[in-house]
């Protein structure tokens, strides 16, 4: 069995259906050592892609989720105030203050708990664009040699490098020295094969028709310029909802009912019914 063919498999076990584009650029992380970023709109698996490696590697997920004005106190470690001011009250005269400064007292956050855990997990970066720029160059020691510097310990590199997968929605452009640090993948909403594959394998009481029509149906809204198109998980929510029924007995009424899985604004309700719900509908 080649080793695009093994991956697909391991993905596939852990609940992934991956295609070869995935399956060839899960073998070059593993055979470079290198971070993965993965761009592309929101729900088409980016992160499901993380869970599922750490799963099918039977590897600890550590996640940092990004947002605007992340720091260094919540990525890479805080120190444990109260705990430090107690033990300087204990402490005997004479006593070096440095022995404040040690691992006891440190907070570890995700970029140094992936550092130092045993085993090396899959480090999880999610949506790293929200960070800002200043956060991309924090990033730069950890994803170029899997090490962290901590002034009052010394730096600290990772015996074994964790896997590291990067997000992106490309809310904004990433900076070229991380895009050079990284493999890169591109994940765009599956075609349909691939997409009805994923709903019958997470939906599998489902009947093919209607699971062809909901995909159908996604792919039309996905052209009808929504503002939040559904992705993915709002295709396997819909379809999970629509289980216990046949696409026969599906009627505009109760179908209009369901749409709450798949439209997430008003703006996108408006056009859903200028289009016609019939017309979402019928292949």
């Amino acid at each position: 069995m080649d080793s695009l063919t093994t991956w697909r498999q391991r993905l596939e076990d852990a609940g992934y259906v991956a295609d070869e584009t995935v399956a060839a650029v899960c073998h070059a992380v593993e055979r470079l050592n290198r971070p993965l970023l993965v761009e592309g709109p929101a729900g088409v698996g980016k992160t499901f892609l993380a869970k599922a490696l750490a799963q099918c590697l039977n590897k600890p997920l550590v996640r940092l989720q990004c947002y605007e004005g992340l720091d260094q106190a919540h990525a890479l470690y805080d120190w444990n105030y109260p705990k430090q001011l107690l033990a300087a009250r204990n402490q005997e005269p004479g006593q070096a203050i440095q022995s404040l400064y040690d691992w006891e007292f440190l907070l570890e956050r995700p970029l140094v708990k992936a550092i130092r855990l045993r085993p090396s997990p899959v480090l999880l970066i999610d949506e790293v664009e929200r960070a800002g720029e200043e956060f991309e160059a924090m990033l730069l020691e950890v994803l170029g040699e899997y090490q962290i510097t901590i002034p009052e310990i010394g730096t600290v590199a990772a015996r074994e490098p964790p896997w590291v997968v990067l997000t992106s929605n490309r809310s904004r452009d990433l900076s070229d020295a991380l895009r050079r640090r990284c493999l890169y993948l591109w994940m765009d909403y599956p075609i349909v094969e691939r997409e009805l594959a994923i709903i019958q394998r997470h939906v599998p009481s489902l009947s093919w028709d209607l699971a062809a029509k909901v995909v159908s149906a996604v792919g039309k809204l996905r052209t009808w310029n929504l503002m939040k198109p559904p992705g993915l998980a709002e295709a396997v929510d819909w379809a999970r909802l629509l289980s216990d029924y046949r696409a026969e007995d599906i009627s505009d009424t109760f179908l209009r009912s369901t749409l709450s899985c798949v439209l997430k604004t008003r703006d996108d309700w408006i056009v859903v019914e200028k289009q016609g719900i019939r017309a979402l509908w019928e292949n």
